[in-house]
């Protein structure tokens, strides 16, 4: 078992101010493998005040592009020499296949900070213009210390959204990770601490939620970046607007699916393997209800049945497990909950349920299950249950199908699956969602990400994403 005594504060290894601790659990063997602090809200100060001397203090917010480049590409390096070992760590935390850790959960946020360092390269920070009466000078300056609060399901992919734009746009950052995926945070201060990073540039904290609420309350923290749930995010964009402090929130998720008639059924059952059941279901992009025409509804239904029983369930660790267990037992129990309710509401269980696979007696796992013959207004139609769980609906005509995606309170992601590319734009313009593909779905580090209505606030990745942690000052009347 690992045992972290120290916290990363302010670039140093320090004494918590408590001595509370998190135990994390293997998501396989419910077995405690590691024992990490509980940060309180005397860390988070302590960490405010080392990101506040770093950016008011030092050179860190006006060094060249350039300078930050270079420790932002350390940092990559850092992370790229320890990939292997992160991957099999955050597969042990929340039950991620290793195949997907390896690409989605490692790859990914090494992709990420490389898309964000080229984003920055090519920004202009201080541009001349000319306006209606005087020539005016638009800067791009750093919004300040940030605060970034992630979420367990993609641990680095998250902190990697957040940490590289602050850094490269001149912020000072300190991370909260989630209890459930604590030891890759931990690895990832050890790699920042490598990077020689200037002191109080970087903070990275474990603990719950009362470490959260502090960070999100303190005054000396000028912008909150969350990802989590839209209960969370509704009390901190509360709390974050009764002082105007910056805010980002990407949130949760119902995605739809939109199957027309003419959709090639092999091409969907093969690409909801990742749209629908990605990372054990535990994503909040997940397209978990199926739109199905009446007309081919019942070979949509095997289609999607076919594809939740070609996952093969299993140890996460094991190169061919393609669904691992899901993070926790209340998170399974969660989930065990939705599927009864389904049942109870009058969905019909096609396959998978609530048994855990044969020859596993350890390990938080829930069958990939699909649900025909529900009705969009069902419960399992429009909460998040965040597990291996899908809907297939029917729908009368396509714009049947299109209001039927639309009615959810969440607007984060969605997929149409056609022959005819004109008829798939169409319905990608008219879902009102932040992202949506076409025959599949896999987001760009470049493109935007975030969500309409419930799913958030703001957006992720590329140039938008750098944005959110910048403030635009106006020079008026520069000398000609």
């Amino acid at each position: 078992m690992r045992t972290y005594p120290r916290l990363f504060v302010g670039g140093e290894w320090c004494e918590p101010s408590t001595a509370e601790t998190i135990e994390v659990v293997e998501a396989h063997s419910e077995e405690v493998i590691a024992r990490v602090p509980s940060a309180g809200p005397a860390d988070v100060d302590r960490a405010v005040a080392a990101g506040r001397r770093a950016f008011d203090e030092t050179d860190w917010p006006r060094l060249p592009i350039g300078d930050r480049i270079d420790a932002v590409r350390r940092i990559v390096d850092g992370f790229a020499e320890r990939a292997e070992e992160l991957a099999r760590t955050i597969s042990s935390e929340n039950g991620a296949p290793i195949g997907f850790s390896r690409l989605g959960q490692v790859a990914a946020p090494i992709d990420i900070m490389n898309s964000m360092i080229d984003v920055a390269a090519g920004t202009a920070w201080e541009e001349r213009r000319t306006g209606r009466y005087v020539d005016y000078l638009v800067r791009r300056e750093p919004v300040g210390v940030v605060g970034a609060i992630v979420a367990w399901n993609v641990p680095q992919v998250l902190i990697a959204t957040k940490l590289a734009p602050a850094l490269l746009s001149g912020c000072t950052a300190i991370v909260k990770a989630a209890p459930e995926a604590s030891v890759d945070a931990m690895m990832l201060a050890e790699i920042i601490e490598a990077a020689d990073l200037p002191r109080g540039a970087v903070s990275v904290l474990t603990g719950g939620a009362e470490a959260g609420r502090a960070m999100v309350e303190h005054p000396g923290i000028d912008k909150i970046s969350f990802t989590g749930s839209s209960a969370a995010g509704r009390e901190i964009g509360a709390r974050c607007g009764s002082s105007l402090k910056r805010v980002s929130l990407e949130l949760g998720g119902k995605s739809a699916a939109v199957v027309l008639d003419d959709a090639d059924l092999e091409t969907l059952a093969k690409g909801l393997r990742f749209a629908s059941f990605v990372n054990n279901g535990q994503a909040c992009a997940a397209q978990t209800r199926i739109l199905a025409p009446r007309s081919t509804y019942d070979e949509v239904v095997d289609a999607v049945a076919g594809s939740a029983d070609s996952l093969r369930v299993g140890n996460p660790l094991d190169p061919s497990t393609k669904m691992g267990p899901l993070v926790s037992r209340r998170q399974r129990d969660r989930v065990r909950d939705y599927i009864a309710g389904g049942r109870r509401d009058g969905a019909r269980l096609v396959t998978g349920g609530v048994d855990a696979p044969p020859g596993q007696t350890t390990g938080w796992f829930v069958q990939p299950t699909v649900f025909a013959d529900v009705v969009n207004t069902m419960e399992i139609a429009q909460e998040e249950i965040f597990g291996p769980v899908v809907c297939v609906i029917p729908y009368d005509d396509e714009p049947d199908a299109v209001r039927l995606a639309n009615a959810s309170r969440y607007g984060l992601a969605g997929s149409v699956w056609t022959s005819d590319a004109d008829r798939g734009l169409r319905v990608a313009r008219s879902v009102r969602t932040g992202t949506f593909g076409i025959n599949g779905y896999a987001p760009d580090p470049l493109a935007p990400f975030g969500g309409y209505k419930e799913s958030g606030i703001g957006r992720e990745w590329g140039s938008f994403g750098l944005e959110e942690y910048i403030e635009l000052k106006a020079i008026n009347g520069i000398p000609t």
